[in-house]
């Protein structure tokens, strides 16, 4: 069976929804599919800074703002670097007016899901397959043998877009940084020691070509991730269905760090997630292409290293719906204003990710990102 939807987003994640409710603010219904079988069907993830000047302006842009604050993490904005052998070599603490205010990604979901009428999302619909119709118009076809057309199509489904071959022929490419996460639960009782190493927000302890990065979140938790500089098939040679062995097998490449950071991962509740990064080229861009655009990672997908790929969905989203509403009838005008805003934010977003990511996988990790640091701070004072 095929269905018609004037305006239809592939993907509801921060910045399909963001788009959506914000063309809701301006009376401009668009139908989101997903391929999650509901909204809880999985968690979310972790801790998302929110930047202001992006994912604060995209929820100003979806008039949520307020509603935004009231899910803040008091303390989130705190920041640690700690050396391998476990000492703090820098601490920043959240006094409550910085501009990165923290809150957690599946509440945030939440929020806009609920300020969206309860027909506008699909669940359960895997696009297999998307081709232009004829006059702008597109086709996108679900795993489960439906499929709609649309005179507007915004591919939002994330790094393997199905939507994204549409207007390009470019594909992520593994980055060279493996990621395994892990969660230790329950920690102020539990896990005191990992606590206290962690600290009340962000933690970072670099190394060379390795490194742990984690965050408390708002349920008592830490949200762990390993990170090595690694061949792409490294992770294809640990069983992570045998957790004691996987933790063993991620552990053996820090055999001469401090045994408070190696408990980050000897700890772990629950299984041990691997995780590639993989990354679109810097400057990823396509000529203006009839009845189709994309947002977020489809559209610029980078390594996390700058910590804007969130922010930069839920701006895209906003200002996305925002050139749509004030230039009704003009779709094509519409696409490629936003389009001249995207190409060059995401491009320098894209570039920092990339030089961080050298950055802290490089020689010397630690004492670069310890100046990262302490000039920023010298800029801000």
């Amino acid at each position: 069976m095929t269905t018609h939807h004037p305006i239809a987003i592939v993907g509801a994640g921060l910045g399909g929804l963001t788009l959506a409710r914000v063309l809701h603010v301006h009376g401009i219904e668009a139908a989101v599919f997903d391929l999650e079988s509901s909204a809880a069907a999985r968690t979310q993830g972790g801790m998302l800074d929110i930047h202001h000047d992006s994912g604060q302006i995209a929820l100003r842009a979806a008039g949520l703002y307020d509603d935004f604050r009231a899910l803040v993490h008091p303390g989130g904005q705190a920041m640690r670097i700690v050396d391998p052998q476990g000492v703090v070599r820098m601490e920043e603490a959240d006094e409550g007016d910085g501009t990165r205010p923290e809150a957690d990604r599946g509440q945030l979901r939440d929020l806009l899901l609920n300020f969206l009428p309860a027909s506008t999302v699909h669940w359960g619909k895997k696009a297999t397959d998307a081709r232009p119709v004829g006059d702008g118009r597109h086709e996108v076809t679900f795993a489960d043998g439906t499929a709609f057309t649309t005179d507007l199509l915004i591919g939002a489904d994330g790094a393997w877009s199905r939507i994204r071959p549409l207007v390009s022929g470019a594909s992520p490419a593994y980055t060279g940084i493996s990621f395994v996460e892990t969660d230790l639960l329950d920690i102020d009782t539990r896990h005191p020691a990992s606590a206290a190493l962690v600290g009340g927000g962000f933690f970072i302890s670099p190394g060379d070509g390795t490194g742990f990065l984690a965050h408390r979140e708002t349920d008592g938790s830490l949200h762990v991730y390993t990170a090595l500089k690694a061949d792409e098939n490294w992770l294809d040679t640990i069983d992570f269905t045998d957790t004691d062995a996987a933790r063993k097998a991620v552990l053996a490449h820090f055999t001469d760090w401090d045994e408070s950071l190696q408990n980050l991962v000897a700890d772990a509740d629950g299984a041990l997630i691997p995780r590639r990064i993989h990354a679109l080229p810097v400057g990823h861009r396509w000529d203006r292409t009839p009845g189709v655009t994309l947002l977020g990672d489809a559209a610029h997908l980078m390594s996390p290293f700058a910590g804007e790929g969130a922010n930069l969905a839920m701006l895209d989203g906003a200002e996305l719906g925002q050139a749509l509403a004030a230039h009704p009838g003009g779709t094509e005008a519409a696409l490629a204003a936003y389009e001249q805003q995207l190409f060059p934010r995401s491009e320098a977003s894209a570039a920092d990710s990339a030089a961080n990511l050298t950055m802290m996988f490089g020689d010397r990790a630690l004492e670069r990102l310890l100046d990262q640091f302490a000039a920023h701070q010298q800029q801000t004072d």
